[in-house]
């Protein structure tokens, strides 16, 4: 039997239209490709790459991990999991942690554990929302185009439009045990939610659990984004941000919603891995008043400096920042590369930009030079 010869690519299922780029290299906000050529990362992994590449801190803690254990299960205690769990609780106040491989698998978490604490199946969710490509996740994500072909998938989901608290009130009935709400819309246009919209949701009577994912861990110049819109939920997805670059994701359940699982509802494997879990350690300590004063100071540049291009509707919190151009964002965002600058989608006509949150004045400054390049407004 003769196996046709192939490369690497083509034995990934295409399941990503990935650019014709091999990153090889990063350090710091630069990347480098296989041909050496170095890149300005405005995307971060998609807002995975916090302190960015390399950083000195979560990358020792992991090395030391590795040199003494890298997985035991959930069936016995490891350290970097529990110091992981205290760390968190600790900046949101008192809360349960859950932990798992990504922001989906933490979706999935709060979408079992509110069922169980609540006994309700209903869910409201937000229009253009994204919460994760697995079956729940993707039930309550409010992108139809990604649901579709999926379909039927899990049954009482109700979407309201963001903002929109005469829309999310009705929304409510004794059905809904959930109320899932991205603070900032990273998929789904970079739309941060307003703060009446969010109190709205937390005065109403089912679960609030407010997906961080994208926007946790300092990514809007605080530690948490709901520390910004005058709430306390009572579940948090985390992933992304919090391990620098490594899998992890996590279920935060507040002390006054605690309880609700008990042994054998729910587990991952993976989960609370010893050596993502002490990079993660080392990034929650990492994300310090400095670091956060430099998240708003150079999202405050990133804004004003876009506001003098020909782009429109400027938007989002911290370093998740966003705008809309005339050409189709991809267009945008491959022309950047070609400069390059490595920037995001966000839907049809908008450009989302995630750098790590050590990004320097230079670095900002150099990003708006490309932009201002590659951006045009064409009818």
């Amino acid at each position: 039997m003769t196996i046709a010869s192939s490369t690497g690519l083509e034995r990934i299922l295409p399941t990503y239209a990935r650019a014709d780029l091999t990153i090889v290299e990063g350090d710091g906000c630069r990347v480098r490709d296989a041909s050496g050529r170095e890149y300005l990362d405005f995307g971060g992994g998609i807002a995975v790459v916090s302190l960015g590449h390399c950083h000195p801190a979560p990358l020792a803690a992991a090395h030391a991990q590795l040199d003494r254990l890298w997985h035991a299960s959930n069936l016995y205690r490891t350290e970097p999991a529990e110091e992981l769990a205290e760390l968190l609780s600790a900046r949101f106040g008192g809360a349960r942690a859950f932990f798992c491989n990504s922001g989906a698998e933490s979706v999935e978490a709060a979408l079992k554990y509110a069922r169980k604490a609540t006994g309700k199946t209903g869910v409201v969710a937000v229009e253009g929302s994204f919460h994760g490509r697995t079956f729940g996740a993707l039930s309550v994500t409010g992108q139809p185009a990604k649901r579709e072909p999926f379909a039927p998938l899990v049954p009482g989901v109700r979407f309201v439009p963001p903002n929109d608290v005469a829309a999310l009130t009705a929304a409510v009935d004794d059905e809904i045990g959930l109320i899932l709400l991205e603070p900032v819309l990273g998929e789904g246009g970079v739309v941060p939610l307003e703060d009446e919209f969010v109190a709205a949701a937390s005065a109403l009577p089912p679960l609030l659990c407010l997906d961080e994912v994208q926007v946790g861990i300092g990514r809007t110049g605080t530690f948490f984004a709901f520390e910004q819109l005058g709430v306390r939920p009572d579940l948090v997805t985390l992933a992304k941000g919090l391990a620098n670059g490594l899998p992890i994701g996590a279920l935060l359940v507040a002390d006054e919603a605690a309880g609700a699982f008990a042994p054998g509802d729910h587990g991952s494997t993976f989960g609370g891995n010893p050596v993502a879990a002490a990079a993660a350690c080392a990034v929650v300590e990492a994300v310090d008043d400095e670091l956060l004063a430099n998240v708003h100071t150079r999202g405050s540049e990133l804004v004003a400096g876009l506001g003098g291009l020909p782009v429109t509707n400027v938007r989002g919190r911290g370093l998740l920042v966003g705008f809309e151009t005339a050409t189709p964002a991809g267009d945008v965002v491959e022309a950047a590369r070609n400069e390059g600058l490595l920037v995001l989608t966000a839907g049809e006509n908008v450009v989302r930009m995630a750098p790590p949150l050590t990004v320097s004045e230079d670095e900002v400054a150099a990003a708006l030079v490309v932009l201002a390049q590659v951006v045009t407004l064409r009818p």
